[in-house]
């Protein structure tokens, strides 16, 4: 009899455990990344760094006390991408562009890598409205995680495998090289 009480309890333990895991996927609480907004969101300027976040079903912004979020089911595109910077820039690079013998355009050669956001979304009056977002390298895929799965839709749908991208000599619609 202990053995069947034993199992029963373990399985009322996995079925409680199951049920927090998906409550907490429901809400799916993104830790803030640091981002710079470039353009898009009422009520924040263009080029404002902050941090971002999905928090309750919103893509929440916040730098200072200025906070802006998108609903994440207002969203009808969410595009990530993979794009690059310079390390050196503003005064220092603009500075250096007067060394000698075109010194300072090789400080123009470094870069870092970065991520790229892209949102589409429906304000309340049905207005349609978009925002860019750049982040660390390696951090936009998870914010785009989190928007879906809190009812974004994502029209592009992006192959993981780049060899099915390029076409093979076996195609039926190549003919044969003579």
């Amino acid at each position: 009899m202990t053995l069947k009480l034993a199992t029963l309890f373990s399985r009322l333990v996995l079925v409680l455990a199951g049920s927090l895991v998906s409550m907490a996927n429901a809400q799916q609480i993104s830790r803030p990344t640091s981002v710079v907004q470039l353009t898009g969101l009422a009520g924040v300027k263009d080029n404002a760094k902050g941090t971002l976040s999905v928090e309750s079903g919103n893509l929440h912004f916040v730098r200072g006390k200025t906070s802006s979020d998108v609903s994440a089911s207002s969203i009808e595109d969410v595009v990530t991408g993979a794009d690059s910077q310079e390390t050196v820039g503003k005064t220092v690079g603009m500075l250096s562009m007067a060394a000698p013998y075109g010194g300072g355009r090789f400080l123009s050669l470094f870069r870092t890598k970065i991520d790229t956001l892209t949102i589409r979304y429906r304000d309340v009056d049905r207005g349609l409205h978009g925002a860019i977002f750049t982040m660390s390298a390696g951090t936009a895929d998870e914010i785009k995680k989190g928007l879906l799965a809190n009812g974004a839709h994502a029209t592009a749908v992006e192959d993981s495998n780049p060899a099915a991208l390029t076409p093979s000599s076996s195609s039926p619609n190549k003919e044969p090289k003579q």
